[in-house]
């Protein structure tokens, strides 16, 4: 398994323009929007979820099985993913829990939209008042109670 720094987005703005999206899990610019299936974790009626990188990976795999050619391997490029969760009809987020079966995820970073600029509600302070997080892999000791999305 190989550990990337960044991965690029490419996508389309609203007046028809190329632009292009640079997602570094360990910045501010860790955050992606995803269209929501049916099939995805409570979104309440959003037509996008979004979630925090954490990491940004590839894997060389050899597909055996039926329909199998010849051993070469594929690879294979994916994101671990820390899902928000939309807490009303607005525009407010809030981290799953860490117990939650739906709190992480890898991503194929295909089916991310763009990135996306997610604000800490600062009234509403932070998630760990002593600064020690539950997990040093998610760092979590920095996450707020509350976050916006910015549109």
């Amino acid at each position: 398994m190989y550990q990337h720094n960044i991965t690029r987005f490419n996508y389309t703005t609203y007046d028809v323009r190329r632009a292009q999206d640079v997602i570094n899990p360990r910045t501010s610019h860790c955050n992606v929007m995803v269209l929501h299936s049916d099939n995805t974790m409570g979104c309440k009626g959003h037509r996008y979820i979004y979630g925090n990188v954490l990491g940004v990976y590839h894997v060389n795999v050899i597909f055996i099985g039926h329909g199998m050619v010849d051993y070469t391997p594929i690879r294979m490029e994916f994101l671990w993913i820390h899902w928000y969760e939309s807490m009303d009809q607005y525009s407010t987020l809030h981290f799953l829990p860490l117990v939650d079966e739906h709190s992480f995820n890898f991503l194929d970073p295909a089916d991310v939209l763009q990135g996306c600029h997610i604000i800490p509600h600062f009234a509403h302070g932070r998630r760990h008042d002593d600064g020690l997080g539950l997990s040093a892999c998610v760092g979590d000791k920095e996450d707020w109670h509350e976050y916006y999305i910015n549109w």
